[in-house]
């Protein structure tokens, strides 16, 4: 005599996942099981012992299997034509960009003292610009700069010395995060991460990778840098500091409050205070959980709410949280476009970053401005 096997509760859930799978890979080798016809019939089979510690625990490990997630076919769609004309137009468009820019925050004032006049803080912004925009190092630059300066509004030559000593001058620093203050916008679809920055080729190449230097930050769907730190620092404390920043921006604009942005990240940001700071802040969180999380709120009621989203609907909550990897194609292509970061102190390599971000935000921004049309 057959024994039938019992299931649990758990196991039933799984296999109605492991089902779907199989029904939308082999359509054509479908095996007669039962089935559900709606996901959330789960619900109603399994009772209110799903929304459990427990359950939750068991779940978490069976989402990070290969095959569980069912993602949309539906990928961002390419205009070549918009893509092609952008990169053509890319020098000239980006040296109109940094004196425009530039002079819209920055008026030269008259040297009054007694002595020789220093160069003007607005010029340095300019070279600094035209130097990561191309990758080339301070002496090199003082020859191209001579050359193609009146492009820029710089019309006398200035020391490759006067340069370095530029990143890490206040004066020049505020004038280039006013710049990209000035020229970032978001459509509500955030993700963010962390990423080493190599500061020289070898490491590239060894085993065992220790990056000195770290950036934190936080992207859009389209790649476009909403906030960043290169301070170092452990990657869940700065990212607090950083919705506090996307916090105060959004109060600015209505639109995106109303539209409820969101906010995904890996389990690397697992924090309570951290998911209820970003709903606070008037985004929806997407944190990824680890398998040993509790499901009970402990005071941040948003952690809680988080999870029940999760339990009730795993595929859709599984494709919001997935808009994370723009994050990771942004690090990818940022290392690849502009290389490793050639400086030491803290200060210039903030300065550095910046300037690559400029760049980056710009680019995307003119694509899908002409994407749209």
């Amino acid at each position: 005599m057959a024994i039938k096997k019992r299931y649990s509760k758990f196991e039933t859930f799984v296999l109605f996942e492991e089902q779907e799978i199989i029904n939308r890979t082999y359509p054509k080798k479908r095996k007669k099981v039962q089935e559900y016809e709606k996901y959330d019939h789960i619900k109603d089979n399994l009772g209110k012992k799903k929304y459990t510690t427990k359950f939750l625990r068991k779940l978490v490990p069976t989402m990070r299997k290969k095959g569980f997630y069912i993602p949309k076919k539906e990928q961002r769609k390419i205009d070549w034509s918009a893509y092609t004309i952008n990169q053509i137009n890319d020098i000239a468009d980006t040296l109109h960009f940094i004196r425009k820019e530039v002079d819209k925050i920055h008026k030269p004032r008259k040297h009054t003292s007694v002595g020789r006049p220093p160069t003007d803080e607005g010029k340095l912004a300019k070279a600094i610009l035209f130097i990561e925009l191309f990758g080339i190092p301070e002496r090199k630059a003082e020859g191209w700069i001579y050359l193609i300066g009146h492009h820029l509004g710089i019309e006398k030559r200035i020391d490759d010395r006067v340069i370095g000593k530029a990143y890490k001058k206040r004066g020049v620093i505020a004038i280039l995060y006013q710049i990209f203050e000035n020229n970032k916008s978001c459509d509500g679809i955030m993700g963010g991460d962390g990423t080493g920055l190599e500061v020289s080729r070898k490491e590239n190449y060894e085993s065992t990778k220790k990056k000195g230097k770290y950036m934190t930050s936080i992207v859009d769907s389209r790649e476009v840098v909403q906030e960043f730190d290169t301070s170092g620092e452990q990657e869940c404390i700065i990212m607090h500091e950083l919705v506090k920043k996307i916090a105060k921006d959004l109060k600015k604009d209505v639109n995106k409050l109303l539209k409820k942005t969101k906010l995904t990240l890996d389990s690397g940001f697992v924090d309570k205070k951290l998911v209820q700071l970003i709903e606070n802040s008037g985004m929806i969180p997407y944190i990824f959980p680890k398998k040993n999380n509790k499901l009970k709120a402990d005071g941040y009621p948003g952690w809680k709410r988080m999870l029940m989203k999760l339990i009730k609907n795993v595929q859709k909550w599984l494709r919001e949280y997935h808009i994370r990897s723009h994050t990771e194609s942004f690090h990818s292509s940022f290392k690849r476009i502009f290389g490793i970061v050639t400086k030491r102190l803290n200060n210039t390599i903030f300065t550095q970053v910046l300037v690559r971000i400029i760049h980056n935000n710009r680019r995307k921004i003119n694509y899908f401005n002409m994407a749209s049309f």
